[in-house]
């Protein structure tokens, strides 16, 4: 009983009583070389960055200062082959965009031939993932529909914060990505960083969502306090700008078009239904009197654009997109500047509101994080340790 005590008390001490010098440095060396290995076994992740504006640079910086934690965390090691801007062209990099060259978007391609096209740019840069976060354009989702399909047909997951590819080929893109073991993620295309598709993907099964609405515009809310607070429509597009949230052609908000391609997104994605946006009863706010936002807000009951849909029983989607005078008590009228919020009606929850309080191109970027990360983390894992 002795004897086992000691042995008891021999493994409680600390490594320096238990081994000489010269052991210590083998368990070191060793325990250093394992950590090598696992590092040299852990799979590379070649990303390709298409568009190259607030968005993607805000990316480009979260991903840098995110590295150690995705690697720690989920043996997710990455670099950047291809960049693409209107501006800079197709660049390719096949070693990887040094950091410097992501944090200041000042970048030199390595190769002797640029490409000319996305589908060589991918082919060149070899690469794993496409982010793809180009302007939105909403009568036909393109080019930002062509980018991803060209992506998944090559092989790559596909990550976007363009709503577009929602709207017009939502269901071609899943399909396209199922076929080939990839995944199109998009959590980033309605509400930054909330996340509404991966709550319904992961945590509500089977629950059937009947209506929702919400404040989807964050520039069109800036601009109506501006006008409130006694300053001018442009001085509000403006401070839009300024924080980086407008569309690249403001029009698309402050007329309506961003929030009513998110209602087709949501509605398609959670509702199974087809809406197209001319099937979404729209109008923005370029037609309210200023001295009516003003008196509006004076007495509480202050204007905000709000998107609605509703399933009916025929399995018709109805949806809108209007300025909308709130009474004092609703929850979206206390809704201010860049914060987005949804109410989701369900068969099984009356009730469930979400919001994000003063997103930013951060909170955006995280979005798209996040979806890389569960796009790749299954198969990061797998590989060998």
């Amino acid at each position: 009983m002795l004897r086992l005590r000691s042995e008891t008390k021999t493994r409680s001490l600390p490594l320096a009583v238990l081994y000489p010098v010269h052991v210590r440095k083998l368990l070191r060396a060793a325990a250093s070389i394992a950590q090598r290995v696992r590092k040299i076994n852990m799979k590379v992740y070649k990303l390709c960055l298409l568009g190259f504006g607030n968005v993607g640079r805000a990316l480009a910086r979260l991903l840098i200062e995110k590295r150690e934690e995705m690697r720690a965390q989920f043996r997710i090691e990455w670099k950047v082959t291809g960049v693409a801007s209107r501006r800079a062209g197709w660049l390719v990099a096949a070693d990887g965009f040094d950091d410097e060259e992501l944090t200041t978007g000042e970048f030199v391609s390595r190769v002797s031939v640029s490409p000319s096209n996305v589908s060589e740019w991918l082919a060149a840069a070899d690469c794993d993932v496409l982010f793809e976060t180009t302007s939105l354009e909403p009568l036909t989702g393109e080019p930002a529909v062509a980018h991803a399909r060209a992506a998944l047909s090559t092989g790559a997951h596909v990550v976007t914060a363009n709503k577009g590819t929602i709207v017009h080929a939502y269901r071609e893109l899943s399909e396209l990505a199922r076929s080939r073991g990839r995944r199109f993620m998009f959590e980033a295309t309605v509400a930054d960083c909330l996340p509404v598709f991966s709550l319904f993907r992961e945590t509500l099964p089977t629950a059937r969502l009947q209506a929702f609405s919400g404040v989807l515009n964050s520039t069109t809310t800036l601009i109506l306090e501006e006008i409130a607070a006694g300053r001018t429509f442009d001085e509000g597009v403006r401070r839009a700008q300024e924080l980086g949230v407008t569309e690249t052609d403001p029009t698309h908000d402050v007329d309506g078009w961003d929030a009513a391609v998110k209602v087709c997104a949501l509605s398609n994605v959670l509702m199974g239904a087809q809406l197209k946006l001319e099937d979404v009863r729209r109008e923005g706010i370029r037609g309210l009197r200023d001295e009516d936002v003003r008196a509006a807000h004076a007495a509480g009951h202050p204007y905000k654009l709000i998107a609605r849909a509703r399933l009916s029983e025929d399995g018709s989607v109805a949806a809108s997109v209007r300025p909308e005078q709130l009474a004092p008590e609703d929850p979206f009228a206390s809704i201010n500047g860049t914060t987005l919020a949804l109410n989701f009606e369900l068969d099984v929850l009356h009730g469930l509101h979400l919001a994000a309080h003063q997103p930013n191109l951060r909170s955006t970027a995280y979005g798209l994080l996040a979806d890389f990360i569960n796009a790749v983390k299954d198969e990061a894992r797998s590989e060998p340790a």
